[in-house]
C-alpha cells in the first residue's frame, strides 16, 4: 500500500504514514500504540498510573475496561441535552426529532429504545415490506438452498458447513505460530454412519465436489456431527507460489495450471522447517496445514441481505488415484453462471427513499448518507 502511492498523489500514503515519524511508514506497534492513545477512553489515564505506556499496559493485561453494565442499552435514558427540540408522539409513545423517532416513551420515561425505525423490537417490520419483501415481514420459517429434502442422500449430497471453525484459529489468532502448532489441518467431519454408509475412516482422503469445482482433504469419522451434513474448519489451507514468501509456518507452497475455465492448485510440500531470525522456524514438527476450502465455492449472495450464503451444497466422492491431499480446482466461468443464478432472485433497489439501502441499517463503517442515494 505504501509502494504504490510513492508521492501521496493517490491519497493513500497519508493514511498508511507513521504519526510519529513523518515521512516514514507505519509500523505494528505505531498502529496499535496511536489507536490505544487516542481511541480508547480512559486507557492512557490508567496506564499513566502504572508508569506504562497503552501499549504496553494492553501487552501486560490484554484487556481494557471502558464502561460496564451495558448489557440494556436499549433501555438507558435518553439525555437531557438531547429532549430539547423534540415531539412526543403520544399514541405511538415516540419521541421525535425533525419527524423521526429518537427514542420510546417507556411509563413516561424518555428511553433511547432500539435502532429500528419504531425503536421498538420489530415482530412485523414495515422496512421488509416498503423493499418489496412482503412475504419475509413476519418471522418465518424459509427453506434455504442447503434444505435436508432437496439434497440427494443416495447420491451422496450433503450440507457443507464451512463456517465451522476451530476456536484456536479465527482471523488475526490464524497464523500464530503457536496456536497453529495445536491445530494445524481442517479433515472433513463425516457422521458415524454416513462414513459407514461410504466406506470412509478417518485419516482416508475425500474428494468434495462443489457446484464449481473440488477439493481433496482428510476424513475425520465423529459422533460430533449430525447425518447428512459435513464440517471443515474455517481459517486454514492457506497457501504461497514462492517458496520465501508468505507466512511459511502456516502454509504450504502450491503450483497453479489453467484447465480449460479452470484453475487447479496442487500442493507442493507443507511446512516445513527452515532457518530464519525466529529459532522457532526450524522446530516445525508438522507438515500439513489444511486445505483451502473457499476458492472452490460460488458467489451466493443472500437475495435480501446481500450476505454470502456459506452453507455448501456438495457430494462427498471417494478420491481418483490421481488425486492429492490438498488439491483444489475451481471453474471460474461456472462459478460466474451460478453468480448470476442467485442474483436473478433478488429485487433490485432502490427503496421508497431512493436509496441502495435502507438508512437505518448500522454498519461498522457507516458512509455518509449521501452514499446510499442512486
Amino acid at each position: 500500500t505504501w509502494r504504490i502511492d510513492p508521492d501521496g498523489s493517490l491519497g493513500i500514503r497519508k493514511h498508511f504514514e507513521s504519526p510519529y515519524r513523518p515521512g516514514q511508514p507505519v509500523t505494528m506497534d505505531e498502529y496499535y500504540g496511536w489507536m490505544f492513545e487516542h481511541s480508547v477512553p480512559g486507557l492512557p489515564e490508567a496506564a499513566a498510573q502504572e508508569d506504562l505506556t497503552p501499549l504496553a499496559y494492553m501487552r501486560k493485561y490484554g484487556v481494557f475496561k471502558v464502561k460496564d453494565h451495558v448489557y440494556k442499552p436499549y433501555e438507558e435514558p435518553l439525555p437531557l441535552e438531547t429532549l430539547s427540540d423534540v415531539a412526543i408522539d403520544r399514541e405511538q409513545d415516540l419521541v421525535l426529532r425533525d419527524g423521526q423517532p429518537i427514542g420510546v416513551l417507556v411509563d413516561g420515561v424518555a428511553r433511547t429504545g432500539f435502532t429500528t425505525p419504531t425503536r421498538r423490537l420489530e415482530f412485523y417490520s414495515r422496512t421488509l415490506v416498503d423493499w418489496g419483501w412482503p412475504e419475509h415481514a413476519v418471522p418465518r420459517y424459509v427453506p434455504g438452498h442447503v434444505h435436508w429434502r432437496h439434497l440427494k442422500r443416495e447420491d451422496g449430497e450433503f450440507d457443507l458447513l464451512p463456517n465451522f471453525r476451530l476456536p484456536t484459529l479465527v482471523h488475526t489468532r490464524s497464523s500464530v505460530k503457536w496456536l497453529y502448532e495445536i491445530s494445524h489441518d481442517n479433515p472433513l467431519w463425516i457422521a458415524t454412519p454416513d462414513a459407514r454408509r461410504h466406506g470412509i475412516e478417518t485419516g482416508d482422503l475425500v474428494k468434495v465436489r462443489t457446484r464449481i469445482g473440488y477439493f481433496v482433504t482428510r476424513a475425520w469419522v465423529t459422533e460430533g456431527i449430525r447425518p447428512g451434513v459435513l464440517g471443515m474448519s474455517h481459517h486454514l489451507g492457506r497457501w504461497r507460489l514462492h517458496e520465501e514468501m508468505g507466512n511459511r509456518t502456516a502454509s504450504a507452497l502450491v503450483k497453479i495450471d489453467r484447465l480449460g475455465s479452470g484453475y487447479k492448485v496442487s500442493q507442493v510440500h507443507g511446512a516445513q522447517p527452515f532457518a530464519s531470525r525466529d529459532p522457532d522456524s526450524s522446530r516445525i514438527w508438522w507438515s500439513e496445514v489444511g486445505v483451502h476450502q473457499n476458492l472452490t465455492f460460488p458467489v451466493q449472495p443472500d437475495p435480501v441481505s446481500g450476505m454470502h450464503c456459506w452453507h455448501q451444497r456438495v457430494t462427498l466422492e471417494k478420491p481418483s488415484p490421481d488425486d492429492r491431499y490438498g488439491d483444489i480446482f475451481v471453474d471460474t466461468a461456472r462459478s460466474h453462471e451460478i453468480y448470476k443464478e442467485w442474483l436473478a432472485m433478488t429485487r433490485p433497489a432502490p427503496g421508497p427513499d431512493g436509496t441502495r439501502r435502507p438508512l437505518w441499517f448500522d454498519r461498522p463503517l457507516r458512509p455518509v448518507p449521501e452514499a446510499y442515494k442512486l
